[in-house]
């Protein structure tokens, strides 16, 4: 079953194929993935590995934690399951009543 890895502290110009190749290092990579903003369509400074199975993913957490990529220091972890948010606003976040 394939493991699903957080990876913080990504350079803005780290591209989903970099970010493949670095983690294929590593073991299988099944997806790879930086967060972009809607809004300005840049990268968020994070994104998500998926390594084919467990063994891979703790091998990829030894290498990548705490190492450089394109200048910057990696946080790489175990992704949580994502938590239910409150619905957004899209007014802005101001408050218009």
């Amino acid at each position: 079953m394939a493991t699903k890895l957080y990876v913080g502290g990504v350079a803005y110009r780290t591209t989903d194929q970099g970010l493949q190749d670095a983690f294929a290092q590593a073991g299988t990579v099944v997806s790879a993935r930086i967060i972009m903003d809607r809004m300005t369509n840049r990268s968020r400074g994070f994104g998500f590995v998926e390594m084919e199975n467990e063994a891979d993913a703790q091998k990829a957490i030894e290498m990548w934690h705490g190492k450089e990529l394109d200048g910057r220091e990696l946080i790489v972890n175990e992704a949580r399951p994502m938590e239910e948010r409150a619905p957004r606003d899209d007014r802005g976040g101001q408050n218009r009543w």
